[in-house]
């Protein structure tokens, strides 16, 4: 058995013994070194010597996605500048990113994760890793490809998008192993039937898919059209990126990483922890991030954690496909957004009213963003041309907030529908869409 994948197999006893000095030495750690832990957990009457048993990480502060935008950039570090190596960002609910830095240590830790859960899909030295998920601040595409370099395979650093590109790679650098968002696998997939390319003529062997909520139905169709095994993997920036948790071969849920990640389940109304098997909020703590730990992070993710022993032989726990999540952030090709991002950006127009409605469509498998405004009486008044010229206006802003081209529609006033109680700001029409 290598080494990277003992711990995966390791005792339940050995686990949480583990898992309880990490949980300890991490307290120990942001009480000592970042002022925003320390003061939480002053309040709460808690530290490390209080933490008789994992049961008692409920004694702990949440931490929410605003304590990274109240802090911004660097007020969660636990570490000098010095000892860090890398920066990440990802969307946050204003004009300002969230920003999240990694030590030396802590991009060993994620290589080691991410190696793991490429390893598990068979992954080793030979394979030739297409990666398409995004390079740059966004921490899929990165990710990724430490943990196929630290296990010995070659990386196509191919990033999102040019699909021309993608299916050179894929037919003359013969890819075994696709990484992308599933959305964009099914892409592929047609992009490699209009071109008359077989799957069959292909290395593919496995994927590993993430960054968006998917279904098993979509498992079923990329199976069928790229002829390679479907995984699901799951990650986010504040915790690390990809790599917190990944299906084996078994495909019963995706097995958390939990001597680096300690999960809870909790009903995000009462935040009381839900029973195994029961659907709730998940909740990760960081065991042994270095630079910007995290205790109990409400990752607003739905899900339920299941104990059992998996045929695999790992005895990590398992967690059920992502496929909800409780807050109102759409994931539109692997980008994270949020409704007021947009609203933001809007907001920045003085020739639209604050009436939009955002419109999420699945066309040709891949996730569309429309956004629909309305204009002032001034530009409708004006004509056609003032309306287009207003819509690339409105385009730009949006992309400028979100990083993500969409579709805009810019319509006449007292088009969009008027609601006494709360605004409809979304409309979801993707199969399975969480929201209208």
């Amino acid at each position: 058995m290598s080494h990277l994948m003992a711990v995966e197999h390791a005792s339940r006893a050995e686990l949480e013994a583990l898992q309880l000095a990490r949980l300890r030495a991490q307290v120990a750690r942001v009480a000592e070194r970042v002022p925003r832990y320390r003061e939480r957990l002053r309040a709460a009457r808690v530290g490390p010597e209080d933490l008789r048993s994992l049961a008692d990480v409920r004694r702990l502060p949440f931490t929410l996605k605003t304590d990274f935008r109240e802090t911004y950039p660097y007020g969660l570090l636990a570490v000098p500048m010095n000892a860090v190596v890398r920066i990440h960002a990802s969307s946050g609910t204003t004009g300002k990113p969230t920003v999240v830095a990694y030590s030396r240590g802590d991009m060993d830790v994620w290589s080691e994760v991410m190696a793991r859960t490429l390893a598990a899909g068979g992954v080793g030295p030979g394979d030739v890793v297409q990666n398409a998920y995004g390079y740059g601040l966004f921490t899929g595409g990165l990710g990724v490809h430490c943990g196929a370099e630290r296990l010995g395979a070659a990386v196509i650093p191919i990033s999102g998008g040019l699909t021309e590109r993608q299916l050179l790679a894929l037919t003359d650098l013969e890819a075994t192993v696709l990484c992308c968002t599933p959305s964009y696998a099914l892409h592929l997939a047609e992009a490699l039937a209009e071109a008359g390319i077989k799957a069959k003529d292909l290395r593919l062997r496995v994927g590993f898919f993430g960054a968006e909520p998917w279904t098993d139905a979509m498992r079923d169709a990329i199976e069928r059209r790229l002829d390679l095994m479907a995984l699901n993997i799951y990650g986010l920036s504040e915790v690390i990126g990809p790599g917190v948790a990944a299906e084996c071969p078994a495909r019963r849920g995706m097995h958390v990483a939990e001597d680096h990640f300690l999960p809870e389940v909790i009903d995000p109304d009462t935040l009381e922890p839900r029973p195994a098997g029961e659907v709730g909020e998940l909740v990760l703590t960081t065991l042994t991030k270095e630079a910007m730990p995290v205790l109990r992070y409400r990752t607003r993710d739905l899900t339920a954690i299941d104990p059992e022993p998996c045929p695999c032989g790992r005895t990590l726990v398992r967690i059920a496909r992502i496929t909800a999540r409780s807050d109102d952030m759409l994931i539109i090709r692997g980008v994270n957004v949020f409704p007021s991002q947009v609203e933001h950006a809007l907001l920045q127009v003085p020739e639209v009213e604050p009436h939009y409605l955002l419109v999420v469509r699945r066309e040709r498998n891949l996730d569309d963003l429309e956004v629909q405004v309305e204009a002032c009486a001034d530009v409708a008044a004006a004509g056609v041309a003032a309306m287009r010229a207003l819509e690339a206006q409105v385009r730009r802003r949006v992309h400028e907030a979100i990083g993500l081209s969409v579709a805009v529609t810019v319509l006449p006033p007292r088009s969009i529908e008027r609601s006494a109680g709360k605004a409809r700001r979304v409309q979801d029409l993707r199969a399975g869409g969480l929201r209208s």
